[in-house]
Protein backbone atom coordinates (compact mmCIF):
# COMPACT_ATOMS: atom_id res chain seq x y z
CA UNK A 1 0.00 0.00 0.00
CA UNK A 2 1.34 3.59 -0.49
CA UNK A 3 0.39 6.63 2.29
CA UNK A 4 0.36 10.10 1.53
CA UNK A 5 0.13 12.33 4.45
CA UNK A 6 -1.17 15.77 3.97
CA UNK A 7 -2.39 18.70 5.94
CA UNK A 8 0.64 20.10 7.41
CA UNK A 9 1.50 23.80 7.83
CA UNK A 10 2.12 26.87 10.07
CA UNK A 11 0.33 27.27 12.92
CA UNK A 12 0.16 29.27 16.01
CA UNK A 13 0.12 27.92 19.77
CA UNK A 14 -2.90 26.74 20.71
CA UNK A 15 -4.75 26.49 17.57
CA UNK A 16 -5.32 22.93 15.40
CA UNK A 17 -4.78 20.88 12.60
CA UNK A 18 -5.92 18.30 11.18
CA UNK A 19 -3.97 15.62 9.27
CA UNK A 20 -4.67 13.14 6.26
CA UNK A 21 -3.02 10.30 5.36
CA UNK A 22 -4.38 8.67 1.95
CA UNK A 23 -3.68 4.79 1.10
CA UNK A 24 -4.08 3.28 -2.03
CA UNK A 25 -5.35 -0.07 -2.55
CA UNK A 26 -8.27 -2.12 -1.44
CA UNK A 27 -7.17 -3.53 2.13
CA UNK A 28 -7.28 -0.60 3.86
CA UNK A 29 -9.51 -1.76 6.30
CA UNK A 30 -7.84 -4.37 7.28
CA UNK A 31 -4.48 -2.46 8.37
CA UNK A 32 -3.51 -1.70 11.28
CA UNK A 33 -2.61 2.36 10.90
CA UNK A 34 -0.39 4.53 13.23
CA UNK A 35 1.19 8.38 13.28
CA UNK A 36 4.95 9.07 14.71
CA UNK A 37 6.49 12.09 13.78
CA UNK A 38 10.14 13.38 14.49
CA UNK A 39 11.46 16.87 15.59
CA UNK A 40 14.95 18.10 14.19
CA UNK A 41 17.89 16.64 15.50
CA UNK A 42 15.64 13.65 17.45
CA UNK A 43 14.28 10.53 16.77
CA UNK A 44 11.12 9.75 15.83
CA UNK A 45 8.70 8.79 18.31
CA UNK A 46 5.42 7.53 18.70
CA UNK A 47 2.45 9.53 18.33
CA UNK A 48 -0.91 7.53 17.87
CA UNK A 49 -2.03 4.74 16.73
CA UNK A 50 -6.03 2.66 16.07
CA UNK A 51 -6.26 -1.17 15.07
CA UNK A 52 -7.82 -2.57 11.77
CA UNK A 53 -10.49 -2.71 13.46
CA UNK A 54 -10.77 0.92 14.74
CA UNK A 55 -12.01 -0.38 17.81
CA UNK A 56 -8.78 0.06 19.94
CA UNK A 57 -6.70 3.26 19.87
CA UNK A 58 -3.23 4.37 21.69
CA UNK A 59 -1.75 7.77 22.32
CA UNK A 60 1.76 8.86 23.84
CA UNK A 61 1.19 10.80 26.93
CA UNK A 62 2.41 13.97 25.40
CA UNK A 63 -0.60 14.24 23.06
CA UNK A 64 -3.19 12.20 25.30
CA UNK A 65 -6.08 14.52 25.20
CA UNK A 66 -5.33 17.02 22.41
CA UNK A 67 -4.81 14.47 19.35
CA UNK A 68 -7.62 12.31 17.91
CA UNK A 69 -6.76 9.59 15.44
CA UNK A 70 -9.67 8.76 13.40
CA UNK A 71 -10.22 6.08 10.58
CA UNK A 72 -12.86 6.20 7.37
CA UNK A 73 -12.41 3.03 5.63
CA UNK A 74 -15.00 4.00 2.80
CA UNK A 75 -12.27 6.74 2.05
CA UNK A 76 -9.17 4.95 2.54
CA UNK A 77 -7.63 7.99 4.94
CA UNK A 78 -6.42 7.90 8.32
CA UNK A 79 -6.50 11.65 10.50
CA UNK A 80 -5.28 13.47 12.78
CA UNK A 81 -7.02 16.07 14.76
CA UNK A 82 -4.41 17.98 16.71
CA UNK A 83 -5.79 21.05 19.10
CA UNK A 84 -4.46 22.72 21.62
CA UNK A 85 -1.01 22.40 19.88
CA UNK A 86 2.46 23.42 21.33
CA UNK A 87 5.80 24.72 20.33
CA UNK A 88 7.08 21.33 20.49
CA UNK A 89 4.73 19.34 18.77
CA UNK A 90 6.65 21.08 15.80
CA UNK A 91 8.12 17.91 13.70
CA UNK A 92 7.24 15.90 10.84
CA UNK A 93 4.85 13.46 10.67
CA UNK A 94 4.30 10.26 9.12
CA UNK A 95 1.98 7.81 8.72
CA UNK A 96 2.10 4.18 8.35
CA UNK A 97 0.42 1.09 8.44
CA UNK A 98 0.88 -3.02 8.92
CA UNK A 99 -1.01 -5.64 7.25
CA UNK A 100 -0.63 -7.38 11.05
CA UNK A 101 -3.01 -7.59 12.82
CA UNK A 102 -1.41 -6.25 16.00
CA UNK A 103 -2.98 -4.68 19.08
CA UNK A 104 -2.36 -1.68 20.49
CA UNK A 105 1.27 -2.30 22.41
CA UNK A 106 2.78 -3.65 19.11
CA UNK A 107 1.29 -0.65 17.40
CA UNK A 108 3.50 1.44 19.55
CA UNK A 109 6.63 -0.05 18.08
CA UNK A 110 7.87 1.73 14.46
CA UNK A 111 9.38 -1.26 13.70
CA UNK A 112 6.21 -3.15 13.75
CA UNK A 113 5.00 -1.51 10.42
CA UNK A 114 5.61 -2.00 6.83
CA UNK A 115 3.96 0.76 5.06
CA UNK A 116 5.30 4.97 5.53
CA UNK A 117 4.17 7.85 4.05
CA UNK A 118 6.52 10.35 3.42
CA UNK A 119 5.58 13.25 6.07
CA UNK A 120 4.12 16.48 6.41
CA UNK A 121 5.56 19.23 8.40
CA UNK A 122 3.48 20.79 11.16
CA UNK A 123 5.46 23.82 12.80
CA UNK A 124 3.69 25.73 15.66
CA UNK A 125 4.64 29.11 16.41
CA UNK A 126 4.85 30.51 20.14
Amino acid sequence: VQLQAFGGGLVQAGGSLRLSCAANGRSFSSYGMGWFRQAPGKEREFVTAITWTGSSTAYADSVKGRFTISRDNAKNTLYLQMSSLKPNDTAVYYCAATNKAYGTNWLRNPTSYDYWGQGTLVTVSS
